[in-house]
C-alpha cells in the first residue's frame, strides 16, 4: 500500500498540536481573560440580585395594580389650570401619597413636584420621574386610554403613561418597597421624584430646585436602556402662512389639517381640493402607491376632494419609527405647484423644504450631525387653522456641533429665500432652539452598566444619546436608565402606548438591584 507520507507526518503531529493548544488556553493572558469576563458577569453583588428576584418574585401583582390605579387619572396639562389647581392632578396626588404611605414610605407634596423617600441618610440618591401625560385620542384605542388594557393584546399593559412614565413610578415603588422587606441598611436615602408638568412646564421645577437641596445622585426613569448620557436639544420653528382669498376655476387646495401636538409624530392629515376631477383622483391613487405605510381615502363629491390620511404616531424625538401623515400627504400632492392661499403654500414649502425626510437635508443648509449624539430630525409636528392663516410648527432635536446663533440664522436664510421665490411673506415666525446635554463622567455609570448587562446579558454595554429631553439636565449626576430597552420602539407619545409584562418585571428587577447597589 502506498502511503502519502506528508499526511502521515500530519496525524503524527496532530496530539502534540491539541497539546500545545491546550497549553496555549492556560496561558496567564487567557487565564486573565476568563476571570475577567467572569468579573464582569458577577459585578451585581448577590444581596443587590437577591433582593432584585424577590421583587419580582414578590410584588408582580401588586405593581400592577399599582399601575392600573395611576392611569385611569387623565393628568394631560389643561391650560390655563396650574397642576396643584387641576382636579385630575390634585386626585393622581391622593392616590400616590396613599400608596406610598401604604407601602411605608415618607411622602411630602410641594405643589408641582412630589417626593417619596426611604431612609433617613443625609446622603441621598434620586429617582427623577413624571406623573403627567401626553394627551390621547380616545378613539384610536381599544379600550379608554386611561384604563389599563391588560386583555387586548395579551402581554402588554396598554394605557397612556404606561410606559411614560407612570409604569415607571410604580416599578420604582415596588423596588424601593423589596429593599425596604430587605431590611437593608442603606448609607444613602432613596427619593422618588414626581413632576406633574414635564410634559409641558419646566419653569416650576427649576423654581423648586432653586429652593431646594437636590440628591448628590440622580436617575432618571424616563428614556432608555443601558445608561443615557446625552440628550438633543428640543427646539420649535413656528410660521403662518397667511390667508389669501382665491377666486379661479384652477384646481386648488383649500384646507390643509393634520397633527395632534407637538412631541407627536403626527398620523393624521386631510386636504380638501377644489375644482378636482376624476382624472386628478386617478393620479393620486396612483402616486400612493409609493407610500409605504401610509393609508389613504378619497371622497370625490362634485368637484371637491377631500382626502384623509393615516400614518403612525411616535414620539418626535424618534421620528423613524413613525409615518408623517403631514409630510406624506403634502408628497402626495408635489405633482404639481398649488396656487399660493394658504393651504396652497403651506403644502409647496413642506415639499420644497421637508419632504417626507427626517434631518432636514431639503431646509437650506441646517442639516447637521454628531458622532455620537447623530444627525438633528427636523419633522412638522402641528398645523393650526388661526384667524390669519395656517400656522405650522416644525419640531427640532438637535445634537451638539452647532451653535444656536448658527442654526437660527440659517433657518432665517433659508425661510428669507423661500418667500423670496415664492413672493409670500410669513408672519408669526418664532424660534425656540435648547440646547444639547451631555453628562459623560456621572459616577454610577459603570454601575448602572453592569447591572443592565447581568439581567440582559447583553454585553458589552455602553452609554447611548437619544433625541429627546428628559428632567436629567437639571439635577446633578443624573443619567436615564430605562424604561425602553435598546432597538426597542418607543411607545411614549404614539396611539399605543404600552409596556410589555416582561419589561415590566425586568424594569422592576433592574431598578431594584441598581438602587442596592448605589444606596446600600
Amino acid at each position: 500500500m502506498r502511503v502519502n507520507t506528508t499526511l502521515f507526518s500530519l496525524l503524527l503531529l496532530l496530539p502534540l498540536a491539541l497539546t500545545i493548544q491546550a497549553s496555549e488556553n492556560q496561558r496567564p493572558e487567557n487565564q486573565a481573560s476568563v476571570k475577567q469576563t467572569k468579573k464582569i458577569r458577577s459585578a451585581v453583588s448577590s444581596l443587590a440580585d437577591k433582593t432584585a428576584h424577590y421583587a419580582v418574585k414578590t410584588y408582580k401583582k401588586q405593581m400592577i395594580d399599582s399601575l392600573e390605579k395611576l392611569v385611569r387619572y387623565n393628568t394631560v396639562a389643561k391650560e390655563g389650570i396650574p397642576s396643584p389647581e387641576n382636579p385630575e392632578h390634585i386626585a393622581f396626588k391622593e392616590e400616590l401619597s396613599r400608596q406610598a404611605k401604604l407601602l411605608g414610605f415618607d411622602f411630602h407634596d410641594y405643589g408641582y413636584v412630589m417626593i417619596i423617600g426611604l431612609g433617613d441618610s443625609k446622603e441621598r440618591i434620586g429617582v427623577i420621574t413624571h406623573g403627567d401625560v401626553q394627551p390621547a385620542d380616545p378613539s384610536k384605542w381599544k379600550q379608554s386610554p386611561f384604563k389599563l388594557d391588560l386583555t387586548s393584546e395579551p402581554g402588554k399593559l396598554i394605557g397612556r403613561g404606561t410606559e411614560d412614565d407612570k409604569g415607571p413610578i410604580s416599578s420604582a415603588l415596588y423596588a424601593m418597597k423589596s429593599i425596604k422587606d430587605q431590611n437593608i441598611k442603606l448609607s444613602k436615602r432613596i427619593e422618588l421624584y414626581i413632576y406633574m408638568a414635564e410634559e409641558s412646564d419646566w419653569d416650576p421645577l427649576k423654581k423648586f430646585i432653586k429652593k431646594h437641596t437636590l440628591p448628590q445622585l440622580n436617575i432618571t426613569l424616563d428614556a432608555a436602556y443601558p445608561v443615557v448620557t446625552a440628550e438633543k436639544g428640543y427646539g420649535t420653528i413656528s410660521m403662518i402662512f397667511p390667508q389669501k382669498k382665491l377666486v379661479t376655476d384652477k384646481t386648488y387646495v383649500q384646507s390643509f389639517k393634520g397633527g395632534f401636538f407637538n412631541s407627536q409624530i403626527p398620523e393624521d392629515a386631510q386636504a380638501i381640493i377644489i375644482n378636482a376631477d376624476k382624472n386628478l383622483l386617478s393620479q393620486l391613487r396612483s402616486a400612493a402607491a409609493a407610500h409605504q405605510g401610509m393609508k389613504y381615502t378619497y371622497q370625490l363629491s362634485g368637484k371637491q376632494l377631500t382626502i384623509t390620511a393615516r400614518g403612525k404616531s411616535t414620539h418626535s424625538s424618534k421620528p423613524e419609527n413613525g409615518v408623517n401623515a403631514i409630510t406624506h400627504l403634502a408628497d402626495l400632492l408635489s405633482t404639481k405647484r398649488w396656487p399660493s392661499n394658504s393651504a396652497g403654500a403651506l403644502v409647496n414649502f413642506l415639499n420644497d423644504h421637508l419632504g417626507t425626510g427626517l434631518y432636514g437635508k431639503k431646509f437650506g443648509n441646517i442639516a447637521y450631525k454628531d458622532d455620537f449624539m447623530g444627525p438633528m430630525s427636523v419633522s412638522p409636528t402641528l398645523l393650526k387653522q388661526t384667524d390669519k392663516g395656517i400656522q405650522l410648527n416644525i419640531n427640532l432635536r438637535r445634537p451638539r456641533g452647532k451653535l444656536k446663533s448658527q442654526l437660527e440664522n440659517e433657518i432665517k436664510f433659508a425661510l428669507a429665500a423661500w418667500e423670496s421665490s415664492n413672493q409670500i411673506k410669513l408672519t408669526g415666525l418664532s424660534f425656540y432652539i435648547g440646547e444639547p446635554f451631555v453628562l459623560s463622567d456621572a459616577p454610577h455609570i459603570s454601575t448602572l452598566l453592569n447591572v443592565f448587562s447581568h439581567y440582559t446579558n447583553i454585553y458589552p454595554a455602553h452609554p447611548v444619546s437619544i433625541g429627546g429631553g428628559t428632567n436629567s439636565r437639571l439635577f446633578p449626576n443624573a443619567v436615564s436608565f430605562g424604561p425602553s430597552m435598546p432597538d426597542a420602539e418607543y411607545t411614549g407619545h404614539s396611539e399605543h402606548e404600552f409596556i410589555s409584562m416582561k419589561q415590566f418585571e425586568l424594569n422592576l428587577k433592574m431598578y431594584t438591584a441598581a438602587l442596592v447597589e448605589l444606596a446600600k
